[in-house]
């Protein structure tokens, strides 16, 4: 039973993730709006949360991470895998590996070409622009004063100079800047990192005006459902300290649950696929097979290379002596591993040379283990050169599995599942191999191929093999995907088809991943939908 609903709220915002902050910064600009910012998880108390080096210490974490489970995944060894979403303030942007990268300008006018009037790369580079502070200065392609810092790295290994060496005798050139629109290269990954902590769109976004008097901020407060009244969205209802509340809105509903929160609550709400809402008893609002479908996602492949003579992670992680070194490098200059969250070198480089762009990105880190976050690191010196396929073919489903949200949804990510992203992931190993294996640079390094192995040759194997310690990285996208036909969820302006008073804004929306790191986009679009959000409530 309800209890007495709450007071009235011009907009609704259903998370505080890299989307949700944004949206509350921008809104409350306007001293007239009124925003309540729901959160299902708790604050960004956790200090883990903020040493980049932590970044494992909060995946896994039920106080920091969802914690969902995929299905088991054919291509992947039959494997359930962990999928780490965010859950406190900040949300993803809290717990990832603080990369900035936009993609390509490519990407945005493919979205452009699919009838998204409003989005192609130069629409959307004054957004990127504005949320950035970067530590490189102002020009044409970045801005300053922004919420969000970018920094360069703070460490280095040689084993990376050394693979952007042997990457070079191969004709893989080095890169300054990822974010101009053409990511082609190699080079070290600009940060959200802020004088050598994580800067998270909470920090970023969210901290300087959460003492707005036109924001309210509830945390732990997860969603139950969204009402709707003749497919108008007119209020949500979501538990708090074990009771149900409800509160109304004046003007919209803002879904910003991420790619497998957002699909998950319109499911609940009774817009989805009518079979399987029915099948689960929730009443049929609107009809809409494609909520929860073409969910896609970048698969990291991870060959790793033992080498010798070359410092690693894993030494420093075997080393009690050297950790206590590490920790007093960040604690009193702000240097070192704890300063880097994911990943130190990138790169984007083409699988074959009639491609215009490129379709493989790079992440290598002075580190390898078996598997994320459940195995430690390994007691020999070792690298891991992370290869992904930026432009996958394969597709999934998310699916609600009871009324109650409390309970995940079915996550099926079919990775690997096309005959395209097979022979991709050969090609990738392959490419990787060559670099390392037969470069002059690593070569008085003796490096060898821990996995999959150089004995194995022919592509169809080596995606088997790959898929065996194959993992996501993070990027899961477009479950709601904007667009103007049938199948779309919502259109340009983020306006879900058929309903009234409700936008999705996230990266559910994309219409297609983006070549690289999809926060940085993420935060891009939050940025626009906040602009399109205020021109509409004036119109």
């Amino acid at each position: 039973m309800l209890q007495p609903q709450m007071e009235k709220f011009d907009y609704i915002i259903i998370g505080a993730g890299s989307a949700g902050c944004v949206l509350a910064n921008r809104l409350t600009s306007i001293a007239s709006n009124k925003v309540l910012l729901l959160e299902a998880g708790g604050k960004d108390s956790n200090p883990w949360i903020h040493i980049p080096g932590g970044y494992f210490k909060t995946m896994h974490n039920p106080n920091t991470d969802w914690c969902f489970k995929t299905e088991k995944e054919p291509g992947l060894n039959n494997r359930e895998m962990n999928f780490p979403r965010g859950k406190t303030l900040g949300g993803s942007s809290s717990i990832n590996g603080m990369l900035y990268i936009r993609g390509q300008s490519n990407d945005y006018d493919y979205w452009r070409q699919l009838g998204n009037v409003g989005w192609s790369w130069t629409d959307v580079l004054p957004y990127f622009k504005k949320s950035e502070d970067n530590q490189q200065g102002k020009d044409h392609f970045h801005g300053v004063g922004g919420p969000l810092k970018v920094e360069k790295i703070r460490a280095s290994f040689k084993v990376l100079d050394l693979f952007m060496e042997a990457a070079e005798e191969f004709g893989y050139h080095r890169t300054s800047d990822f974010n101009t629109g053409n990511n082609e290269g190699m080079g070290y990954f600009p940060l959200n990192v802020k004088n050598g902590y994580r800067c998270s769109t909470a920090v970023g976004y969210l901290n300087p005006i959460k003492k707005r008097k036109n924001l309210k901020i509830l945390t732990n407060a997860h969603i139950k459902n969204i009402e709707f009244e003749n497919r108008k969205a007119v209020s949500v209802n979501f538990w708090k300290n074990n009771q149900l509340l409800n509160v109304k809105t004046n003007k919209e509903i803002i879904l910003s649950a991420g790619t497998i929160g957002s699909p998950h609550i319109l499911q609940a709400s009774g817009v989805g696929p009518g079979t399987l809402l029915k099948k689960n008893d929730i009443n049929v609002v609107k009809d809409h097979p494609s909520v929860g479908k073409n969910l896609h996602d970048h698969l990291m492949l991870r060959p790793v290379y033992k080498v010798k003579n070359l410092d690693t992670l894993n030494d420093i992680y075997h080393s009690y002596y050297r950790q206590i070194v590490t920790g007093i490098k960040f604690f009193l200059f702000k240097k070192g591993p704890l300063t880097v969250g994911a990943s130190y070198l990138c790169g984007f480089i083409k699988s074959d040379n009639y491609l215009e762009t490129p379709n493989l990105q790079f992440h290598v880190s002075p580190a390898s283990t078996d598997f994320l976050g459940k195995t430690t690191l390994h007691n020999f010196p070792a690298f891991t050169p992370t290869i992904v396929n930026l432009r996958p073919t394969s597709r999934g489903k998310i699916e609600i599995k009871s009324p109650d949200t409390r309970i995940s949804p079915r996550i099926q990510m079919n990775y690997l599942s096309t005959d395209e992203d097979k022979e991709m992931a050969g090609k990738a190993i392959k490419i990787t191999r060559n670099i390392v294996m037969n470069s002059k640079a690593f070569k008085k390094y003796e490096p060898e191929e821990l996995r999959p192995g150089v004995h194995i040759v022919d592509n169809e194997t080596l995606a088997r093999e790959a898929g065996k310690y194959a993992n996501t990285i993070f990027h899961p996208v477009s479950t709601c995907r904007m667009g103007n036909d049938e199948k779309a969820v919502v259109n340009d302006k983020l306006i879900a088809h058929g309903l009234e008073n409700l936008r999705i804004v996230d990266a559910s929306i994309m219409p297609h991943i983006t070549s690289g790191n999809t926060n940085a986009p993420t935060i891009m679009i939050a940025e626009k939908a906040a602009d399109m959000i205020i021109a509409d409530s004036k119109s």
